[in-house]
């Protein structure tokens, strides 16, 4: 049966919503058998990812973090703009994206956070740490062989996630690289959410919302463990 249904939601925090407004509930929507999850970082992708879920003959969950979504009094992230070709065009679900490549460490996310990796990447190419960055795209088809190559090369994994913790996507793309490869993991990192509701004080939630900061800081840990 065919349920060409495709539902758009935005999600995420960064900008004092408190609990009821800043939920980025990826790993929901994700647990549940016979919806595809897509969640783009860039306007390229969420052009392509949207004409294809639009073709999709199964429930798509098309999920905006609202700071990517060019909302005037929400200041987007740094870094260039990507094109937007007026012709058209699909990405294909199941496909992640290497936005950085690098040799030292994966870092894997999506959504907002591949914008805060690919910053941290920076500041740790400073250092001469050299991260690769994948951008999931989508959750669900999930692209488990990119990951394995970028970890049988790097030897270390960091999994990033704005979702919480517990029962979420850094647990699950851990868990998938560790059933397939364990042997290609030398060190291990996730970043995620704390299981508590987001709160609405700015410090506070920037203290929860994981940062650029805070996975240079995972990265470094992995990279040169004590």
């Amino acid at each position: 049966m065919n349920v060409p249904l495709v539902l758009t939601a935005a999600v995420g925090g960064t900008y004092n919503d408190a609990a009821q407004h800043s939920q980025t509930l990826y790993g929901t929507f994700a647990h549940i058998p016979g919806l595809k999850l897509v969640v783009p970082s860039t306007a390229y992708d969420a052009k392509g990812l949207m004409h294809n879920a639009i073709r999709d003959d199964d429930p798509v969950m098309y999920l905006f973090h609202k700071r990517l979504m060019g909302i005037g009094w929400m200041p987007a992230p740094d870094g260039p703009k990507t094109p937007v070709p007026e012709t058209d065009y699909t990405i294909p679900f199941g496909s992640a994206d290497v936005k950085r490549e690098g040799s030292d460490v994966t870092v894997v996310t999506l959504g907002l956070h591949v914008h805060r990796a690919l910053d941290a990447a920076e500041s740790l190419a400073a250092e001469g740490i050299d991260a690769e960055v994948i951008d999931l795209r989508t959750l669900v088809p999930l692209d488990t062989e990119t990951i394995l190559e970028s970890v049988r090369k790097t030897g270390r994994l960091v999994v990033v996630d704005e979702d919480y913790q517990s029962f979420g996507v850094t647990g699950e793309i851990i868990a998938r690289v560790a059933d397939r490869d364990l042997g290609a993991l030398d060190a291990v990192e996730r970043v995620a959410v704390p299981d508590v509701p987001i709160p609405y004080a700015r410090p506070m939630e920037n203290e929860v919302i994981p940062d650029a900061g805070d996975i240079e800081s995972r990265v470094r840990e992995v990279v040169s463990p004590e």
